[in-house]
């Protein structure tokens, strides 16, 4: 019954994420997300909406690999997410965001790199 809970909420959430974004200017070119727009970064990383708002919540596998994908072709592309209005109105809190690759057990993580007023665990 949990996890029809939390497929309920993740999809509830990316259905959310998706209404909301269309409230949010898009520059073309290439910004922190290279051509990518913030928002299809920001829904490539669903599955890690649980982790992101909570400290306790397991980080599913999914979104470590996702996180992974991203840290490796686009690192400044995560912090971009993670502060961005879209994030924050999905409940992500970036104080706890930014742990979710040290959680994930990421080695190449940017240990030490600020994203915005938070350092990289």
């Amino acid at each position: 019954m949990a996890s029809n809970t939390c497929f309920a909420l993740s999809t509830l959430l990316i259905v959310y994420l998706l209404a909301a974004s269309t409230s949010v200017l898009e520059v073309d070119g290439a910004g922190e997300c290279g051509k990518t727009p913030i928002r299809s970064a920001a829904l490539s990383l669903s599955p890690c909406l649980a982790a992101g708002g909570n400290a306790k919540a397991k980080v599913p596998p999914m979104c470590c690999t996702k996180v992974n994908v991203l840290i490796n072709t686009a690192p400044k592309c995560l912090c971009a997410v993670l502060l961005s209005p879209l994030a924050i109105q999905a409940g992500i809190k970036p104080a706890i965001a930014i742990g979710i690759p040290k959680r994930c057990n990421i080695k190449k993580r940017p240990i030490g790199k600020k994203c915005g007023r938070y350092i990289v665990p």
